[in-house]
């Protein structure tokens, strides 16, 4: 155990010991590629079609957005497949011990929000496979209020059953999950792409995408480009601070620097798709079916919707797991180590994220969904850029891993905060804040605010960066400062640290921090 007691640390939040190290190259090229066919990455792309633009504007604003985040996600990710710990412990080292539960804190939210949203989507799909099987479930007579966005068949008889079936699921071990993802990540595109070709065959591209959806010109077309790009950022904003989660279970660290191009790839061929096949429903339906299990509902062919709707449960199951509670049960066995590990926090987020919140509320229109996803970006770019500059540049790549386990450490910084960052979200956080208000209400004017918060995850990340950077330049946290690199392991053939060199490093951390205060004006 790495922390001075049970209070601090447990056996999952310990870093990830040599022999469970079991992620190749691989494992991360069918962990994307599990990830990319989901239908939040489908709704995503179609639902742009119902705002205002073509797919000619759609798609590049995708593939920017990718690009983007996939740099993040790698520079992140080296970090924890170099120290092999998770992302709510090694944040600790740049937002300070105490400080660095706000962003864990609003981590866990944001999964369990997602994971009701995800839980709901896969009911849509449950009910489809349901529907495909026993047509008469359709007739059941709906109990709930007519005005509502659920029904009584999607809401207590699919999404209970969905909700069964994904939960044994969710405790299934991280290194036990690959072969979960490597298995979806050859049926669902499979299933996706012949989906497309249907669509194609039904109506060619000729017809199915022309530019008929641009109704925006000059900067209204401008800042809706924009907001797509930043929507595209925020899908995934949240794994691209907690990606070390997965990245600390790497052989090594070239292993998972396949994902720089296998996200932009995966994604945004998944987000061609969703445009196509939903250009094409638009033509054969007469109605922009963003919401794929909707495009289903209309055919008449049991067979090729129960497959469709199997293919579209299984994508939304594991992007929900993966990408969700997951990331929920790493956060949560921070905030109570002595109580909660990653099983027993995957039940609390089945049970808070799946029952507890309202998920259906959000995806009832495409507008509202992209408001959704867009609006949390307003935290998780700043959370992203202080993490890498402060590793890559601030530390120079050198951490002191114990210490990220002990409260009174070195990352203790100011009563466990550093005051750098707290700074820093601050000044950068406060310009978008009426852009959100305006964005949850958009009977609130706030004037030209509102366009600011239409490329929030952008301007928060940069400007993060540069003023954490100069903050921490001007004013550098040399208490925290290491020599080199302290993983805590006697060797790196064992699995456990040796009682002695937890002794030898603490020593030695302490001294430093003694040596460091004494020349501190």
């Amino acid at each position: 155990m790495f922390g001075p007691s049970s209070r601090w640390s447990n056996k999952d939040m310990d870093p990830v010991p040599p022999k469970q190290r079991t992620w190749s190259t691989w494992n991360y090229v069918a962990y994307w590629l599990s990830d990319a066919t989901s239908i939040a990455n489908w709704q995503l792309a179609s639902s742009m079609l119902t705002v205002g633009l073509s797919w000619k504007q759609a798609l590049p604003a995708i593939a920017v957005g990718n690009i983007i985040i996939a740099v993040v996600i790698v520079l992140n990710g080296t970090i924890g497949a170099r120290l092999h710990v998770a992302f709510p412990v090694l944040n600790r080292s740049s937002f300070g011990f105490w400080f660095s539960y706000f962003s864990v804190i609003s981590r866990v939210v944001l999964a369990l929000f997602w994971f009701g949203v995800q839980t709901y989507t896969g009911s849509e799909c449950m009910y489809q496979c349901l529907k495909a099987i026993w047509p008469s479930i359709a007739r059941i007579p709906n109990h709930l209020p007519a005005n509502g966005a659920i029904t009584s068949r999607t809401g207590m008889m699919s999404y209970f059953i969905y909700w069964l079936v994904q939960f044994p699921i969710m405790l299934l071990s991280p290194q036990k999950l690959r072969h979960f993802f490597t298995a979806k990540s050859i049926i669902v595109p499979l299933a996706w792409l012949s989906i497309l070709i249907w669509a194609m065959v039904k109506v060619p591209p000729s017809i199915s995408l022309k530019p008929r959806h641009s109704t925006l010109t000059g900067s209204q077309l401008s800042w809706a480009w924009l907001s797509a790009i930043n929507s595209a950022l925020g899908n995934y904003a949240t794994l691209s601070i907690n990606i070390p989660d997965f990245t600390r279970y790497a052989k090594n660290e070239r292993s998972q620097k396949v994902q720089l191009i296998i996200i932009f790839l995966s994604f945004t061929l998944v987000a061609f798709i969703g445009i196509a096949v939903t250009s094409a429903g638009e033509v054969l339906y007469g109605e922009i079916l963003w919401d794929p299990p909707r495009l289903v509902d209309m055919w008449d062919n049991r067979a090729a919707a129960f497959f469709a709707s199997f293919s579209f449960m299984l994508a939304t199951l594991g992007a929900n797991i993966s990408a969700n509670s997951l990331s929920a049960a790493n956060d949560m066995t921070v905030l109570f180590p002595a109580y909660i590990n990653i099983r027993r926090g995957q039940v609390i987020c089945a049970i808070l994220g799946g029952w507890v919140l309202c998920p259906w509320e959000i995806l009832a229109t495409a507008p509202r969904f992209l408001s959704f996803m867009s609006g949390y970006t307003v935290f998780l770019g700043p959370f992203a850029a202080i993490m890498i500059v402060d590793y890559w540049l601030v530390r120079g790549c050198k951490i002191d891993v114990p210490a990220l386990y002990d409260p009174n450490g070195r990352y203790r910084y100011w009563n466990g905060i550093n005051w750098r960052a707290l700074v820093t979200l601050v000044v950068t956080v406060t310009p978008n804040l009426p852009g959100l208000i305006h964005n949850i209400n958009p009977s609130i004017f706030v004037g030209d605010a509102s366009f600011m918060f239409n490329v929030s995850w952008m301007t928060g990340f940069f400007a993060t960066g540069f003023i954490y950077w100069t903050l921490s330049t001007v004013f550098p946290p040399v208490e925290t400062f290491v020599d080199k690199t302290v993983h805590g392991y006697h060797s790196s053939q064992k699995d456990t640290i040796d009682s002695v060199d937890i002794e030898r490093i603490s020593s030695d951390r302490k001294n430093d921090e003694k040596d460091a205060s004494l020349t501190l004006p």
